[in-house]
């Protein structure tokens, strides 16, 4: 037999106390379904807060995605701004390339040992990095070709580093070269005596005369023919006072019958360098300049080097 529950219930005067009863199976129910409800309410209250916390995770994540897409495409233009960068200098290297050539070929010089075209013997010209790529699109071949150029780049750089270093030291030396060869008269005057066979003005006999005499008035200047060092200054038998001048290369002046030296041995001269004056020393017949040329250890024809 189920309970039963009496609740007194007073008026709100208080004059009177109404008497009231409710089965305990009625009561228990209520409970029951009032606790469903609070269990439902707080789930309701639950979800809606883990539903708000979700649209909240989604606007932030819409948000970064955006912001990444936005740092793709930023490096997709940069990838992109460096692909010409290196079309550019490749373009370049060409022109370097064709430069040491044209002077080459100018200067008569052959190239050895250097192959033929920047990118190899026979080698294409690698086509130009397309830089017009979508930026929806992936970068990932054109870094690939990107690195392959380079890498090509870098060796020609350094090969053609070595061809314009060796091309510099060729014309170096080229311009020591002329530098130390003679090609000015030594002094002003008349030629009286030239290189080869002649008949001698002391012995009367047939004799070589392995320079060129000149023949001016006393102390006019007599000048370095060439760049080079003087080895010897002073009297020597019957040339008189001579200079003589080593110009490297193989190559010696020597200015004989001096009046007076104006250098001393260790002395390095310029072309057009006073070192002496005119004079009659030695056995001479009268003021002038004996000239000599010697290549390699041998007198040669000092007029085939003079060209003014």
């Amino acid at each position: 037999m189920a309970k039963k529950i009496t609740f007194f219930i007073a008026s709100n005067t208080g004059a009177s106390v109404k008497k009231a009863t409710v089965s305990g199976i009625v009561l228990a129910s209520i409970c029951i379904i009032s606790l469903i409800g609070l269990f439902a309410f707080g789930a309701a209250v639950y979800d809606y807060c883990r539903l708000k916390t979700g649209f909240t995770s989604v606007d932030d994540l819409h948000r970064d995605i955006t912001y990444q897409n936005n740092e793709i495409k930023t490096q997709r233009k940069q990838i992109q701004k460096y692909a010409d960068e290196i079309n550019k200098l490749k373009s370049k290297m060409i022109q370097f390339n064709n430069f040491e050539k044209k002077i080459r070929i100018i200067a008569n010089i052959e190239e050895t040992g250097k192959q033929d075209g920047v990118f190899g013997v026979g080698g294409p010209t690698p086509e130009d990095l397309d830089i017009n790529l979508s930026l929806t699109k992936s970068h990932n071949s054109l870094l690939r070709e990107m690195h392959e150029q380079v890498t090509q780049l870098n060796q020609i750089s350094m090969q053609q580093i070595e061809g314009f270093e060796s091309l510099l030291k060729y014309l170096d030396d080229q311009k020591s070269l002329l530098a130390s060869t003679p090609a000015v008269s030594p002094a002003k005057g008349w030629i009286t005596s030239r290189f080869g066979y002649r008949k001698s003005p002391f012995t009367g006999r047939k004799e070589f005369h392995k320079g060129l005499d000149i023949a001016s008035r006393m102390k006019t200047p007599v000048q370095a023919t060439a760049d080079g060092v003087i080895v010897f200054c002073g009297s020597k038998g019957f040339l008189g006072k001579v200079v003589v001048i080593d110009h490297g290369h193989g190559m010696v002046t020597r200015y004989a019958h001096l009046h007076k030296t104006l250098k001393k041995k260790g002395d390095r001269v310029k072309r057009g360098d006073m070192i002496g004056l005119i004079g009659n020393s030695g056995r001479s017949t009268g003021p002038h300049l004996h000239y000599n040329v010697r290549l390699n250890g041998i007198s040669v024809n000092p007029e085939k080097y003079i060209l003014n």
